[in-house]
């Protein structure tokens, strides 16, 4: 399975912090989940023309099965993932985000400050997960079983 992962954030492309939530996105992936995966590791600032063309890229290009951003789907300015997503995607699957949200309410009140999404380009599902990693190892878990399905579906299965 090939998955792309790109995380968005100004500071960690900048250098100034390392990138964590990436690497979390691969450690509970790999935890549950028995998939051997090849990553393609993107990493860049929360611009919206770069967004989507790291989707594309990931999604047309280079074939990914899956791929999972982290990062910029909050109401700040810069928050601009959400947008790219649905500027690139041919169906919205907004029951990712509304189960993230959902479910990560009851111990973090201003999850509903989400606005993540996923949709469907090609054969690859794009899903939005948070930035912080604590958070995406709330949030993956609890999506997995759908994301398995949908590439299921979209592999004709």
């Amino acid at each position: 399975m090939r998955i792309g992962r790109v995380t968005l954030s100004d500071r960690a492309s900048a250098g100034v912090y390392a990138d964590r939530s990436g690497p979390e996105i691969e450690r509970v992936f790999a935890e549950h989940s028995g998939e051997t995966v090849e990553w393609e590791v993107v990493l860049i600032p929360d611009e919206r023309d770069l967004i989507e063309q790291a989707l594309c890229r990931l999604c047309d290009e280079l074939r990914c099965d899956l791929v999972v951003t982290t990062g910029g789907t909050g109401p700040s300015p810069r928050d601009v993932t959400p947008e790219a997503t649905r500027a690139v995607i041919e169906r919205e699957l907004p029951g990712f985000g509304e189960v993230m949200r959902m479910r990560s309410f009851d111990r973090v009140p201003t999850a509903i400050l989400s606005r993540a999404t996923a949709g469907t380009r090609g054969r690859s599902l794009i899903v939005n997960l948070p930035g912080n990693p604590k958070a995406i190892g709330e949030c993956l878990p609890l999506v997995m079983p759908a994301i398995f399905e949908a590439l299921r579906h979209l592999r004709g299965e």
